[in-house]
């Protein structure tokens, strides 16, 4: 069987490290809020570069305390709009909708499955106050015309970087790009933790400490509470074992890399799309997405011969039960994305012989 992930041989990829980090966090006897969090949160800031990381319980948690602190801090109020990509994981419509606030879903430009930047101005109208980026699948969102339009505007600028550690745009790191960032250590995530783990990036200082206080309980000063907070907090082994995995990031998605080629180059069977790279510093590979026409099919016939791969996502944001409200709505490109897309296998530790099958049996898919 080729995973689509063996999540356990990419730990033990670092195993001896993570294991000696774990072991120093269960021998310090300190376990919140300690010097494994605030080690991370330095190096990762200087990883990112940026002046602040803010470590949280999750990514979802990262993307909900930026925008509530906008609102905390006045600049942003419930029923006012933020831009966000139609065809996204609903992760990044929940933290706008549960802060009372409006999506406004744009289309993607189908050849980068990004936000597609000559699409967001006409979305703008005078409630809009952010504009929320993904960088979906590991390749970087951000141009230059979407800066641009939100200095024009006025927005924040928010980058969900939950898929794209260590993704660059013209040598500066996603997450670093806009005024502030959230950021996903799922286990899956090229930069994964053993568990939920989150942060948030920014220069913004005022910022920066209404989301430390907000994630915890809504305090900065013991038994002081500013904010009505929640508990959403990174503990120390998290961090601890994201530190160790820092430090080898650019080499493992330089493999990702790798694999990405091999998969472009080789996959000649007509009936697939193969991702468009422009820039391959502006792409990490968390997902290798390929377009099918009979995507359910070519699944099936992958599963039957040993492979295994990963739909992201098969029902778009607007046409699941939660928004139903939304499920009329017609979004044909991000339909197209969402009745197509499936993720062959990739990671640091897949080997070329599994690439070179993978590629083999895709070849050979008729249906």
């Amino acid at each position: 069987m080729i995973k689509f992930l063996d999540l356990k041989k990419v730990t033990e990829s670092h195993g001896d490290e993570i294991k000696e980090a774990v072991s120093r966090v269960v021998d310090s006897g300190w376990y919140l809020q300690g010097k494994e969090v605030e080690k991370f949160e330095k190096d990762y800031a200087d990883f990112i570069g940026t002046n602040e990381c803010i470590t949280c319980a999750n990514g979802l948690d990262a993307l909900i305390w930026i925008l509530r602190a906008y609102i905390e801090l006045g600049i942003m109020k419930p029923g006012d709009e933020v831009i966000v990509p139609a065809n996204t994981y609903i992760a990044s419509i929940l933290a706008i909708t549960e802060n009372g606030l409006v999506p406004v879903l744009v289309e993607p430009d189908i050849t980068t499955y990004q936000i597609d930047p000559d699409k967001i101005e006409a979305a703008i109208t005078p409630r809009t106050k952010g504009v929320l980026i993904v960088h979906l699948y590991g390749q970087c969102a951000y141009t230059d015309k979407i800066g641009e339009l939100c200095k024009k505007y006025g927005l924040k600028l928010i980058e969900d970087n939950a898929q794209a550690h260590g993704c660059k745009f013209n040598g500066r790191r996603t997450g670093s790009l806009g005024d502030a960032a959230g950021h996903s250590f799922y286990p899956g995530k090229n930069l994964g933790a053993l568990g939920d783990a989150g942060a948030v990036t920014t220069d913004d200082q005022e910022l920066a400490t209404a989301i430390r206080a907000l994630a915890n309980y809504g305090s900065s000063r013991k038994y002081v509470f500013k904010y009505t907070g929640r508990n959403s907090r990174m503990d120390e082994i998290q961090a601890a074992v994201l530190d160790v995995k820092l430090r080898h990031i650019d080499e493992d998605n330089a493999r990702r890399k790798e694999v990405a080629r091999m998969y472009i180059e080789g996959i000649t069977n007509s009936r697939i799309v193969t991702p468009t790279v422009k820039d391959w510093d502006a792409h990490v590979f968390h997902i290798f997405p390929i377009l099918a026409d009979n995507r359910d099919a070519l699944h099936d016939y992958l599963a039957d011969n040993g492979v295994q791969t990963i739909s992201h996502y098969p029902i778009p944001p607007h046409k699941q039960e939660c928004y139903s409200d939304w499920n009329s709505w017609s979004f044909p490109i991000s339909e197209r994305i969402h009745a197509q897309e499936l993720s062959l296998p990739i990671s640091p530790v897949i080997t070329d012989e599994e690439v070179n099958e993978v590629i083999r049996l895709i070849n050979a898919w008729q249906d």
